[in-house]
């Protein structure tokens, strides 16, 4: 008799439709998600494939004749890092055509790659995501489309070591150095053969320049990668910014926690406290570079209060796909990570075929906004020909304006009529096309302003 009661109360509460109708719509929501949860389970990660890397680190270690220790130097990864195809083919299986492969690309575009970077490329997959990123591709000479410079970096460098594409805001390119010679790698024309810094003159000359220019309130430290470069050379930069009164920010481009994540130190973070307010962008582009390892690193730098932000390139065989750039996305974020950029690949001269379409890229897009948290949603920026400047490229939510309201899409493809500047009595009627679940009233309610 209770339960009867209980239940009868039940259907006579005031809530219970509400409840009903948030009960339906969470429904609505988990069927959303469901092909993500579905392929998610089927992503490698860095955290779900460290039994493999260890696997991979002793066998790498074994070979080198060096220990856990060595390891754990940053200056012992550079000093090994695999140049020489000879030496890769036992780290890495090869067959006899990629190895020729590989011979011909290095009388053209050097390569290297740290011992740590090799440990994380699977053994049995000439298309794993890693490997991709790190090992030369006959591709890379088969490019008969893209430039040099596309970005026309060489026309706006106004002083030596800067790039300044805007108005309050440059870069200074410190070094040619990297752990790893990325495969995409947008500067490679400044590779070279030999690892070469910028002389003191030079970055000399681009700190007066930016000492001139009042404008000039962020400063980008990059290269190459400048945290390649001592501390106490990094430190003697930052101090001569910070004594510049009318730099605001300084900001290090670097893809170390990536790709040689035992270079973030203590002492390494000690120096960079000091130069606060400063930022680090690094440039994760798969799960599997989010490892225990880049973990340990980015911890220490959000220790020191640095502000860590990812600039993702978007790259064809590698992240273009909606399910694995939203993985990317999670697991940066569980690193203290958040998304900032997916850029579009350049075409820059010998890395064209990892260039995807932009409608991909739109695509990733709307498969994360709505469907995430919006940490978790970095913009999508093209770069503009001839260093005009990134623009940021959105699906379209807005459909319609006119004078007393627009016309937006939702998330999930819904069509609303919104007031522009208040409610006049005229915005009330919806439009034919209205696809609610709440029905218009509820959706006109929840954008009236308070």
């Amino acid at each position: 008799m209770d339960s009867l009661i209980n239940k009868k109360s039940l259907l006579v509460h005031p809530d219970h439709e509400k409840r009903q109708v948030a009960m339906k719509r969470a429904g609505e929501l988990k069927h959303r998600i469901e092909d993500y949860l579905k392929a998610a389970k089927h992503i490698p990660t860095g955290f779900k494939l460290e039994e493999q890397y260890q696997t991979r680190k002793r066998n790498i270690l074994n070979f080198l004749g060096a220990t856990d220790s060595d390891w754990q130097n940053w200056r012992w990864q550079m000093r090994n890092r695999v140049s020489d195809v000879r030496k890769l083919r036992q780290l890495l299986p090869l067959t006899d055509e990629e190895a020729g492969h590989i011979e011909f690309v290095s009388r053209k575009f050097r390569w290297a790659v740290s011992p740590y970077y090799l440990s994380l490329m699977q053994t049995d997959n000439p298309n794993c995501p890693v490997r991709m990123q790190g090992i030369p591709s006959i591709w890379e000479i088969r490019d008969n489309w893209g430039k040099e410079d596309p970005m026309a970096e060489e026309y706006t460098s106004p002083a030596p070591r800067i790039t300044r594409r805007y108005a309050d805001r440059l870069i200074i390119n410190a070094t040619n150095q990297c752990a790893m010679f990325c495969r995409h790698c947008q500067r490679r024309r400044n590779i070279g053969e030999v690892d070469r810094p910028a002389s003191v003159e030079d970055i000399k000359a681009a700190i007066e320049y930016i000492r001139a220019n009042h404008e000039v309130r962020d400063v980008l430290i990059t290269g190459g990668d400048p945290l390649t470069l001592s501390d106490d050379w990094l430190d003697w930069i930052l101090t001569e910014l910070d004594n510049i009164e009318h730099v605001e920010i300084k900001r290090i481009g670097s893809r170390v926690p990536v790709t040689m994540p035992q270079r973030i130190t203590p002492k390494l973070c000690n120096m960079l406290e000091k130069h606060h307010p400063i930022f680090v962008n690094t440039h994760f582009n798969h799960p599997m570079e989010v490892t225990r390892e880049a973990l340990k690193a980015t911890r220490m730098l959000a220790k020191a209060g640095i502000q860590l932000g990812n600039q993702a390139v978007l790259l064809k065989g590698i992240n273009n796909d909606p399910h694995i750039m939203k993985k990317l996305n999670h697991e940066l974020l569980k690193i203290h990570v958040r998304p900032y950029y997916i850029f579009h690949a350049k075409p820059v001269k010998g890395t064209t075929h990892f260039v995807t379409t932009i409608q991909e890229g739109l695509e990733i897009m709307e498969n994360l906004r709505g469907y995430t948290s919006g940490l978790a949603v970095p913009w999508y920026i093209i770069n503009a020909p001839g260093g005009a400047g990134k623009t940021p490229l959105l699906p379209q939510y807005l459909l319609s304006v006119e004078k007393d309201n627009v016309m937006i899409r939702t998330w999930e493809g819904k069509v609303f009529r919104c007031a522009n500047g208040g409610y006049p009595a005229s915005s009330v009627d919806p439009p034919s096309d209205v696809d609610s679940p709440y029905g218009w009233e509820a959706g006109l309610k929840d954008n009236t302003p308070s």
